[in-house]
């Protein structure tokens, strides 16, 4: 079955890009449910791995929406546009039976939907992942995502969860899950580096079906009030202001590994227009999360409608789209000299001639 915004990642048909990237709003049934009846392509539950420190790590949660002054403004749907979203989050607070029981659960109501189910693990320890990646194949779950780029590890207990930004590491970490299980793996990597496209190199390598590019980073921002830090540490961040930053990472990787290695963009879109972007950019399929945590599962609604809508004004398909910016990019060596125009974008001084 086809469509005009069918996609395909590796052997899995998605009937259209839009996914539900993992958050708290994936946590309860509810959510999930919400999510696959919203008309999402796919539905990435919110990740779990065998830590218990992992776990606990939930409970220290807190959450900041900050606007353009960097300063809080209310959470929710009334919120203003553009707000920075600073999280201090953990895993899903389910042990790892009850969690694939949840999976199971909501792929059974996913397939009537024609909608992807996925289930994420973050890895904290290699055999541990190992294991649960089979337990998830032998359920009947159609693909698995490995997130091995949160931006906690830093700050969270040893061994809760890991940010892997050395290329071998990821190759070898890739290579026993996916050697493991017949599912496509799709591996979520961090944004924190100046290599995601080695690190995207590194993982497609190794037998991951797609990379999804590029996970939140760490920041950290000062209150002018209590002079400490929201939130009281460094914590993930995200904002639309961050598309442009993957879409880049979008276009090194497709010119790296090729027009036919499928990538997933995450951090920055929040609407269907920002889905379009990150497809010409180069993702086949783009996730929404802080979005739809702070306004609501209309979100994806919406998104699937506005991108219809602009695929319907441009006469093409969401197939069409992925890449066409990245393959007209040039290098600035390559563009044509121009007369002067940077004069056009500084202020004038005070007397400065004419």
């Amino acid at each position: 079955m086809g469509g005009a915004l069918s996609v395909q990642i590796g052997g899995i048909r998605l009937k259209n890009p839009v996914i539900a990237a993992p958050g708290e709003h994936l946590i309860e049934d509810a959510g999930l449910a919400a999510a696959i009846a919203s008309g999402a392509g796919a539905v990435v539950m919110k990740s779990a791995n065998e830590s218990e420190a992992a776990r606990r790590q939930l409970l220290q949660a807190e959450y900041a929406a900050l606007g353009p002054d960097w300063r809080p403004v209310a959470w929710g749907p009334d919120a203003p546009a553009g707000v920075t979203v600073l999280t201090r989050s953990g895993l899903h607070p389910l042990g790892f039976e009850a969690w694939l029981d949840q999976a199971v659960r909501h792929d059974r109501l996913a397939r009537a939907l024609d909608c992807l189910l996925v289930p994420s693990l973050v890895l904290a320890d290699l055999d541990a992942a190992v294991t649960s990646a089979r337990r998830i194949e032998a359920a009947g779950l159609r693909v698995l995502e490995l997130n091995i780029g949160t931006p906690y590890a830093s700050q969270a207990a040893r061994g809760a969860v890991s940010t892997e930004l050395d290329p071998a590491r990821v190759a070898g970490i890739v290579r026993a899950v996916t050697s493991a299980v017949a599912i496509p793996v799709w591996v979520k990597l961090s944004g924190q580096s100046e290599r995601v496209t080695a690190l995207a190199a590194a993982a497609t390598g190794a037998g991951a079906a797609t990379v999804v590019i590029a996970g939140r980073a760490l920041g950290l921002v000062p209150d002018l009030d209590t002079m400490a830090p929201h939130l009281g540490t460094s914590c993930g961040i995200g904002g639309f202001w961050n598309l442009p930053l993957t879409c880049h990472w979008l276009a090194e990787t497709r010119a790296a590994l090729g027009p036919g290695q499928p990538l997933i963009g995450i951090n920055g879109a929040t609407t269907g227009e920002d889905i379009a972007r990150m497809m010409l950019a180069g993702a086949t399929a783009v996730g929404l999360s802080s979005a739809v945590m702070m306004r609501g599962f209309g979100v994806l609604s919406e998104a699937v409608e506005t991108l219809a809508a602009y695929c319907t004004a441009k006469g093409t398909t969401a197939s069409a789209l992925i890449g066409r910016a990245a393959d007209a990019r040039r290098r600035f060596a390559d563009l044509p000299l121009l007369d002067d125009v940077w004069r056009n974008h500084i202020p004038r001084a005070q007397g400065a001639a004419n």
